[in-house]
């Protein structure tokens, strides 16, 4: 299982969760001009929220208390109305930059 950022999230992206994280599986970190991996270069000025990566995610929960808008859920305890959430955080990490951007209206 894997903890999921929603909809509180857009337009804030307030980075407390980034620096609780103990793995560093949030993101695009500020200042991360690179990308957080060589086929995804996206910056954080070019997001609209924050990102648990799925797999690297340790479901530890060090993310949820810290986030000053409540946008952290466990996966299995995404509100319903949020659930949309669960793919789209996955697909982050899955698709290119250009395909995430065009599937969910991102400009």
């Amino acid at each position: 299982m894997t903890y999921i950022i929603c909809e509180p999230c857009i337009g804030t992206k307030d980075t407390a969760c980034v620096d609780a994280c103990p793995v560093d599986c949030i993101h695009p970190k500020k200042g991360e001009a690179a990308g957080y991996r060589p086929d995804v270069q996206v910056a954080y000025d070019e997001v609209d929220q924050l990102y648990i990566h799925p797999e690297e995610c340790i479901d530890c929960g060090a993310c949820q208390p810290v986030c000053p808008v409540s946008a952290i859920f466990p996966q299995d305890e995404v509100p319903a109305q949020w659930e949309f959430y669960i793919e789209k955080n996955k697909l982050f990490y899955q698709l290119s930059w250009p395909e995430f951007k065009e599937k969910y209206g991102i400009k």
